[in-house]
């Protein structure tokens, strides 16, 4: 109730909660896809490569004066470029699939820090981007997710059966005649735009979890992806309000607390399965 009474007072609470609703939209349709696609671990190196981008744009926005290169730009274009590069890697490069992987996880995080450690003044909000501070979502920020959320659902949903056909059965679609490799590529890009989204509510780190937990949930229940598009994109905004509501009474992180509401479910809804 506490909570409930502060949303109404406070405009930065509105914020938080609606650039968490937005992001669960994106997030349940596209995660949908993910986990059908079985390619979360591809999804978490797109999710920490995000970092260099944003230390890069942080740097020129200082060094260059470049003030309206805001650091969710830089996002986006090193979601996009590292979802490309991880998805030609895993169709074609003779390098081991995971070591490529690890790689580029691990080069996009230390091309972030080099970045941050580089731009000069005060540096603390790598903290803000490695573990999300939704209390701080702006109106910028709510219009820069919201068209995320756009471009993902008429994609995503209006080339819903070439998806479906890559995520279920590749070989045949294939066969059928379906570019895969450019629907797959296309794919990894929807998430990436997804991830740049759920960024900003829990952080670089904690992205991935509300990309699959949600979904992950909605599988106990329905097989219909469509349905577990649904159901999932409304479980991210459960979770949110929840979680955002948790953080508010304790004054604990609201990304983290966000994201132990959605393991807690997880959790209770994987005993329920294997008790049926």
């Amino acid at each position: 109730m506490e909570f409930l009474h502060a949303l109404q007072t406070q405009q930065f609470l509105r914020f938080a909660l609606l650039a968490g609703v937005l992001a669960g939209i994106a997030g349940g349709i596209v995660g949908a896809y993910v986990v059908a696609r079985r390619i979360s671990y591809m999804a978490g190196a797109v999710s920490h490569c995000v970092l260099g981008g944003i230390g890069a744009a942080r740097y020129l926005q200082v060094t260059q004066n470049w003030s309206w290169l805001d650091p969710m730009y830089g996002a986006v274009a090193s979601a996009l470029l590292s979802a490309i590069i991880i998805g030609l890697v895993s169709l074609r490069a003779k390098q081991r699939e995971d070591t490529v992987i690890g790689a580029l996880w691990a080069i996009g995080m230390a091309i972030g820090v080099v970045f941050v450690s580089m731009t000069p003044g005060y540096s603390g909000d790598l903290n803000t981007w490695l573990f999300g501070n939704i209390l701080m979502a702006s109106r910028e920020d709510l219009r820069l997710v919201a068209a995320l959320d756009v471009i993902t659902i008429v994609l995503a949903v209006g080339f819903y059966n070439r998806f479906m056909a890559v995520c279920f059965d590749a070989e045949f679609a294939a066969m059928r005649g379906l570019r895969v490799e450019m629907w797959f590529l296309l794919l990894l890009c929807l998430a990436a735009l997804t991830i740049v989204a759920l960024v900003k509510v829990v952080g670089i780190v904690l992205a991935i979890a509300l990309l699959t937990l949600p979904v992950a949930i909605a599988n106990t229940f329905t097989g219909v992806l469509w349905r577990v598009m649904l159901l999932g994109a409304g479980l991210c905004a459960v979770f949110t309000t929840v979680g955002l509501a948790f953080s508010y009474s304790t004054n604990l992180p609201a990304g983290a607390m966000i994201v132990l509401v959605a393991g807690a479910a997880y959790l209770l809804a994987a005993a329920r399965g294997a008790r049926a």
